[in-house]
């Protein structure tokens, strides 16, 4: 019988618990927690015996993983990103390596990053703590922001970005930017954006929105020198991976008053603690990576890597989910028909 691990994930299954009864027909499936710094051998000797992994955003399957670990036809992350998974390892070893399309998240995740930009510019949760506190009578101290009018730059215009493009220039009617150096005019335009350079979006945003992946090449693309370029005064919000930021430079950014908020689903190193220096300032909202939690975010997640499992399973190629293709050329652990 199919082994399938879910590890580091208690929400799959939860929302759809049909979706887990499909998989439980054709495979044991074991929930397993283990520690995000495990990796390598260690990792491997754990997850030995696995067909199928459901990964979250930890621990990191890395080359050492991959090199040790000869149980696994598939690796399934829970979500979009799949930074913590080396592709190229595991194309070598004939692993099929899936994602949740980004189709599947994305009002959920963009409808939190308007939520966020909300919180941060009308000031949303400071306004309520001071009720809970019972100091109603200082609500001339929160003075937010309009929306309406200002510059929005949004920092890759994907499945996510581009609808958060639609919800701002045609929701709000604001002016919107946008960076992505793998798109063109045109198709920005169909989503009420005008395609600019990132240093002209860094310069002229009142609110800047990250939707970029996390790569070698963004790891930190906002710095202390893009941070320096912007206005005086503008929101950043993060609801893609929290290592695009430079939490440091965010933070001497928010100490100058050059950012007036900050609204994070993602943060470097997460999860974070409760002592994380962000924490401190009233103007910042973070939130626990909760950007495809709804009901239908859920789901969605959930049906794409069980139909991903379901396909392998059946000798299929899972093509609508992968993001290794070319493993078919080289050769896959998994008897599939060509």
């Amino acid at each position: 019988m199919y082994k399938i691990a879910v590890v580091n994930s208690r929400s799959f299954g939860v929302i759809a618990p049909d979706v887990l009864q499909k998989l439980q027909e054709v495979a044991q499936i074991d929930f397993i927690d283990v520690e995000k710094t495990l990796r390598g051998k260690a990792l491997a000797e754990k997850l030995e015996g696995y067909h199928f992994i459901i990964a979250s955003v930890t621990p990191l399957y890395d080359r050492e993983f991959f090199e040790n670990n000869r149980s696994l036809l598939l690796i399934a992350r829970h979500g979009i990103g799949y930074d913590n998974v080396d592709v190229d390892a595991a194309t070598e070893q004939g692993v099929i390596v899936t994602r949740v399309p980004g189709s599947r998240e994305r009002d959920a995740v963009a409808e939190l990053a308007v939520a966020l930009c909300l919180n941060v510019a009308r000031k949303v949760c400071q306004a309520a703590t001071l009720v809970r506190e019972g100091k109603w009578a200082e609500r001339g101290k929160i003075v937010g922001v309009n929306i309406s009018g200002k510059t929005v730059g949004i920092i890759g215009l994907g499945n996510i970005g581009s609808r958060v493009a639609e919800i701002f220039s045609r929701g709000f009617n604001a002016k919107v930017v946008a960076y992505d150096p793998f798109v063109g005019k045109d198709y920005a335009a169909r989503f009420g954006a005008e395609l600019v350079d990132l240093d002209t979006l860094l310069r002229e945003s009142d609110i800047i929105l990250l939707h970029a992946p996390l790569t070698k090449e963004t790891y930190h693309m906002i710095g202390e020198k893009e941070i320096d370029k912007m206005k005086k005064g503008v929101i950043v919000v993060n609801t893609a991976r929290g290592e695009l930021i430079d939490t440091n430079a965010l933070i001497k950014g928010l100490e100058s008053g050059k950012i007036a908020g900050v609204g994070l689903d993602v943060v470097e190193g997460e999860p974070i603690g409760a002592d994380h220096p962000l924490l401190k300032y009233r103007n910042v909202v973070i939130t626990p990576h909760i950007g495809a939690n709804t009901y239908e975010g859920l789901r969605g997640m959930d049906e794409a890597n069980a139909d991903a499992i379901l396909k392998v399973i059946r000798g299929e190629a899972p093509l609508e989910y992968m993001v290794n293709p070319e493993v078919l050329k080289r050769g896959t652990r998994a008897n599939l028909r060509t």
